[in-house]
């Protein structure tokens, strides 16, 4: 009997929001060459061309498709044609998000409201309608991308942070429910990364090295490190793995 190996995901459908740029590319183009087939959204059009012709460039498979997050009917409209096209989604990676920087007293209601629709409420919208074509094929994989702020307040991202900590929840509930039905629900919490979202913080020479000096490795992530996490978390490895957040993060959280 030939079994499937243990951490493979050849041949599976990826679906991945925010392959724009940052994790989200980083995880598309890891996937594509582990063999997968890469579905990678954007918010506009065209918005994954370079993360397509990198995988491309090595024969791997992708496609591309697109839609605001904080637009319900764009979202429905995307999902739809994605599920008019590939017969079965193996696996969703919710990882297009937002972010907006605003001392607490000073943050704006119309910032706070679209950091939830894109980071939490599309989250859910996908994974609920994903959710159920996994539940009717019989197996699927809904990995989160979390983050720090999951477990911790942060300073002038109150907005952002409330959307993480939903995630972190939103990850268990659904797991609570789903694992019986073989999907596996689980999230990666990144520690701190150099991606667009960190620009800032990386920009400030004293937090930059105040991130540096409590991070136990020392450095910043790259966003290729958080590869192996998930395609674990994609594959026939974690099957018995459920509503787990995984911490990639230097020893962030051990410090």
């Amino acid at each position: 009997m030939n079994e499937v190996p243990l951490f493979s995901v050849e041949n599976k459908s990826v679906f991945i929001t925010g392959a724009s740029r940052g994790i989200g590319k980083a995880l598309a183009i890891g996937f594509a060459k582990a063999g997968a087939k890469v579905i990678c959204a954007s918010s506009k059009a065209g918005g994954t061309a370079q993360t397509l012709a990198e995988i491309e460039s090595f024969g791997g498979q992708a496609f591309a498709v697109h839609a605001d997050l904080a637009n319900t009917e764009e979202v429905e409209t995307m999902l739809g044609a994605i599920l008019a096209e590939h017969k079965t989604i193996d696996v969703l990676i919710n990882n297009g998000g937002t972010i907006s920087r605003f001392p607490a007293a000073e943050y704006p209601l119309h910032e706070f409201k679209k950091v939830i629709d894109v980071n939490v409420n599309s989250a859910f919208l996908i994974s609920q309608i994903l959710g159920k074509k996994m539940i009717e094929q019989g197996h699927g994989k809904i990995i989160n991308i979390a983050s720090m702020l999951s477990y911790s307040g942060g300073l002038t991202v109150p907005a952002y942070t409330a959307s993480k900590h939903a995630i972190a929840g939103l990850t268990k509930a659904l797991a609570n429910e789903w694992a019986k039905l073989n999907v596996q629900v689980n999230a990666i919490a990144p520690g701190y990364f150099a991606t667009d979202n960190t620009q800032a913080l990386r920009d400030n020479p004293e937090r930059n090295q105040s991130i540096k000096n409590r991070i136990p490795a020392g450095k910043w992530g790259e966003a290729e490190q958080l590869v192996g996490a998930a395609i674990f978390l994609a594959s026939p490895s974690s099957q018995y793995v459920n509503g787990h957040i995984l911490a990639v993060d230097g020893g962030w959280l051990a410090s």
